[in-house]
């Protein structure tokens, strides 16, 4: 019960921040919008990367998210918790960014090939548990996977959000967890 009262009291003090930070930022007080960067930045970098399953990918499009927020915080209305409208433009901003990243010769690729082959996976430093297999599927079944399963989008939203039918995006969701699962066995 006291743990409850005292994560209560956290989330207001945390929310209460948030509001102060957010009017101050929109005044252009920059201070402000570097604290508010060191709150969010980790998590936002964690949905870059799982997102695109490159760690330069991902420091750009946190980047971009963070210069589109500064240029953008006026238009957050305050009816939704900053954190969640903070990962609904970083999930579309890393979208669109993948989308611009793309080249040609990607999208010829089979999608069988735009996942990352282990020595890639290695690369990215620090992964562990379920992370280090989410950065090797496929481009479009890592991004579901990610949205769905992660963030708690809706399929609705997700086949929205990455031009595609819903029914593509719960077999993309089905596929990713088929093969998570393969790997996971094969690892035990």
């Amino acid at each position: 019960m006291l743990i409850e009262a005292e994560q209560k009291f956290a989330s207001k003090q945390s929310a209460d921040e948030e509001r102060v930070l957010l009017a101050k930022i929109q005044q252009g007080d920059r201070q402000a919008f570097a604290r508010l960067y060191q709150l969010h930045h980790r998590r936002v970098y964690a949905l870059c990367l799982r997102l695109t399953a490159n760690e330069a990918l991902a420091q750009e499009a946190m980047q971009e998210v963070f210069v589109q927020v500064w240029q953008k915080v006026s238009s957050f209305d305050g009816k939704a918790k900053f954190s969640t409208w903070l990962h609904t433009v970083s999930a579309n901003i890393t979208i669109s960014y993948l989308r611009k990243q793309t080249n040609w010769l990607q999208k010829v690729v089979s999608i069988e090939t735009a996942g990352m082959d282990e020595q890639s996976v290695q690369q990215c430093e620090g992964l562990n548990g379920l992370d280090k297999h989410i950065v090797r599927l496929p481009e479009k079944a890592r991004m579901v996977f990610v949205l769905f399963a992660v963030e708690g989008y809706r399929h609705e939203e997700i086949a929205s959000m990455l031009n595609m039918a819903v029914g593509s995006s719960k077999a993309q969701y089905h596929r990713a967890r088929t093969l998570l699962k393969e790997w996971i066995t094969d690892e035990q």
